[in-house]
């Protein structure tokens, strides 16, 4: 690697550094940093900071000022060539006379792939694309995702015992994991479009599904209950939140009108959908979601949802938290509850898995290889 490469390198990792900032806040959109640099030296920073705001190269422009003339901006993703909420901001990077573009990569989007790279190299601009491709990549998974299938990018999160239980045989299942590991998916919770649990979920924690964060005011996801019968307690907690965000109840098409009413009184919204094999069809469920503009789904439970959430095959990443404790049973409630397959060969694979620890306890991250 030569000494420009490496120059290159270290100004792209910052500008990701910059992006990850809006994790939470820029959906449907992506996150992008961008850093303008002169002989050098770093004259202007930004990234974009929420949906509808300026665009991470607009920010890094107006911060840079007089001095972004003839200097060299480093992106996390090929600048915009389009209007859509913002200007394009290949017209902010020709105004502002900058010398050459590095992109990380590409836009995702099938429909304006390359154009901005494009635009600006007709422009007389250099432009160079791929630096820190990869992790540019992971960084926006939801996103790519999104715009290229119209589906959510789905996370399973659970918290199990070493004997893989997430629940004794009574329900109780507070608390399984430590509080660092509590922390940490409420991080989950904020970055995520959506949070998805099944009814009985509801009836044994009665959950609120929104986000805690200790150092900012966090995002709340849609909340998403399966509920087929729309058998939810008008009391639960999940229709009495002050909260930004919406909760839908997932019912087969046959629920009772006068339930339906009194539920949508209390600002959810009942969205009958088609079953198969008397449980809701997650995989016509992922295309309705995708539509309605969630770009990623944290399914947190139960054992039934999990299981039926791999069998359709909607699942793209995992995050399994292994506390240090034994139930010793057989009854306990299961990660993935109900039959499962008759051959080995036909579990579901893992890659490019990651252990971590959040206090006592170990994560398990990884990606489930899509067959």
């Amino acid at each position: 690697m030569n000494p420009t490469d490496n120059l290159d390198r270290h100004f792209m990792e910052m500008a990701l550094d910059l992006a990850r900032k809006g994790q939470g806040f820029t959906s449907p959109n992506p996150m992008v940093g961008a850093v303008v640099v002169r002989d050098g030296n770093v004259v202007g920073k930004g990234y974009h900071e929420a949906v509808g705001r300026a665009h991470a190269e607009v920010n890094a422009i107006d911060d840079a000022g007089d001095a972004a003339r003839g200097a060299t901006l480093y992106v996390t993703l090929e600048p915009c060539n389009h209007t859509g909420r913002t200007p394009p901001c290949t017209e902010k990077i020709l105004t502002a006379s900058i010398k050459r573009v590095v992109a990380a990569m590409g836009d995702p989007n099938p429909s304006v792939t390359g154009g901005g790279n494009a635009y600006l190299e007709t422009k007389g601009i250099e432009v160079l694309s791929g630096i820190c491709k990869d992790e540019a990549s992971r960084l926006n998974e939801v996103f790519v995702k999104h715009i290229q299938t119209g589906r959510p990018f789905v996370i399973v999160k659970c918290a199990a015992t070493l004997d893989g239980r997430i629940a004794t045989r009574t329900g109780d299942s507070k608390w399984v994991s430590g509080a660092e590991s509590r922390r940490f998916v409420h991080r989950l919770r904020h970055a995520a479009g959506g949070i998805m649990v099944g009814i009985e979920t509801i009836r044994q924690d009665d959950p609120s599904l929104t986000t805690r964060l200790d150092d900012m005011k966090g995002t709340d996801p849609i909340r998403i209950i399966l509920d087929t019968h729309l058998s939810i307690s008008e009391t639960a907690k999940v229709l009495h939140l002050d909260s930004d965000a919406n909760t839908i109840l997932v019912t087969g098409e046959s629920v009772s009108a006068e339930k339906k009413r009194r539920i949508e009184s209390r600002r959810a919204k009942v969205m009958p959908s088609p079953l198969k094999a008397g449980q809701i069809d997650l995989d016509l469920l992922m295309e309705r979601l995708g539509a309605i503009g969630i770009t990623s789904l944290l399914i947190e439970g139960g054992g039934r949802v999990i299981a039926s959430a791999f069998q359709a095959g909607i699942v793209d990443k995992i995050h399994f938290f292994y506390a240090p404790k034994i139930l010793g049973g057989d009854d306990g409630v299961p990660i993935c509850k109900g039959p499962g397959p008759t051959l080995m060969s036909e579990s579901l694979q893992i890659e490019e898995m990651n252990v971590g620890r959040f206090g006592e306890d170990v994560m398990i991250e990884g990606y489930v290889v899509q067959g």
